[in-house]
């Protein structure tokens, strides 16, 4: 009994100094990338964004754990001279305040209305790359009527067969957000989170400057990989549920999606997905992984133009 508390006290004292390390790698991530736009409050969260441009109206969510900056790297520049461009870091991540247990897609969707709504926005073709696809196919189903068009880049949209990905198991549990994800921060090294990058973009390669460029360290903090687990532990059963609203979707929904991409699969959720959906057409790139906005650029923009001209927006 004596030896189990002593080992549980040192466990506890453990977790304690890594804690600390986590809380100071945080407060570095934020002072080497603060926000780069304005942070408001909206149904009592503060969410950060960007808001560039003139035109139809195009709104960015960015993937699991990432932020707003996967767009600024590039795509922002390429459509800002056509489009009004809003970029948001979705709820819990980047600099976007958490809605509590980490949010469903259907109810961050709820909020990014919300936020749409205070900018002014009347219609706006919605993109969403991996779980952001989630998001705006989420938006597209509950909240339609500020949603002129959706675009999927390698969206995560359709429910799977099997297990979640034991990462997200353990950061999304109760006992791994208070003992394996400050251990998980603090010895979130370089080197650690070059790997991770290099899995994220194979078989391309992340574009020269891209690792400065977003902001890794935001993505490696403790309330990030928390608020990121939760949300990623609870996508299966949110898909599940949008899942039999999908045949009923009329709006124009172009999918892009690469036959490499081994984080979210073409043949379980691209595929299928443009299958129940009438309107859905999908853009097959060969060769390309999970993040077809760095990969071939081009096809993403022609996918949100051809988007933006079937609702009408051109």
């Amino acid at each position: 009994m004596i030896k189990a508390i002593v080992a549980l006290l040192g466990l506890t004292a453990v977790v304690a100094v890594l804690a600390g390390c986590s809380a100071s790698q945080k407060r570095s991530a934020e002072a080497a990338y603060p926000p780069v736009g304005p942070v408001v409050e909206v149904d009592g969260k503060r969410l950060h964004y960007i808001d560039v441009g003139r035109g139809p109206t195009v709104i960015l969510l960015h993937g699991a754990g990432g932020n707003l900056r996967d767009y600024t790297f590039d795509l922002v520049d390429r459509l800002k001279g056509r489009y009004r461009v809003i970029a948001v870091d979705r709820p819990g991540l980047g600099h976007s305040e958490a809605i509590a247990g980490g949010g469903t897609p259907q109810q961050q969707a709820a909020i990014l209305d919300a936020l749409a709504a205070k900018l002014g926005v009347r219609k706006a073709v919605v993109v969403g790359h991996s779980y952001g696809g989630a998001v705006a196919m989420a938006w597209a189903v509950e909240r339609p009527e500020r949603v002129a068009a959706v675009v999927s880049l390698a969206g995560a949209t359709m429910p799977w067969e099997g297990p979640l990905d034991s990462f997200y198991s353990l950061t999304g549990s109760p006992a791994g957000r208070t003992f394996a994800v400050p251990v998980i921060s603090a010895l979130a090294s370089d080197a650690r989170i070059e790997s991770a990058l290099a899995e994220i973009f194979t078989p391309q390669k992340p574009p020269r400057g891209y690792l400065e460029h977003i902001g890794a360290p935001l993505s490696v903090r403790a309330s990030t990989l928390r608020n990121n687990g939760q949300q990623v532990l609870k996508l299966k059963a949110a898909l599940q549920r949008l899942r039999p609203s999908y045949p009923r979707l009329r709006l124009p929904i172009e999918i892009v999606h690469g036959t490499a991409d081994t984080i979210v699969g073409i043949d379980i959720h691209a595929r299928p997905m443009a299958a129940l959906i009438p309107s859905a057409r999908l853009t097959v790139l060969p060769g390309v992984g999970h993040m077809p906005q760095h990969a071939n650029p081009q096809a993403t923009v022609d996918a949100i133009n051809r988007a933006a001209a079937r609702a009408g927006l051109r």
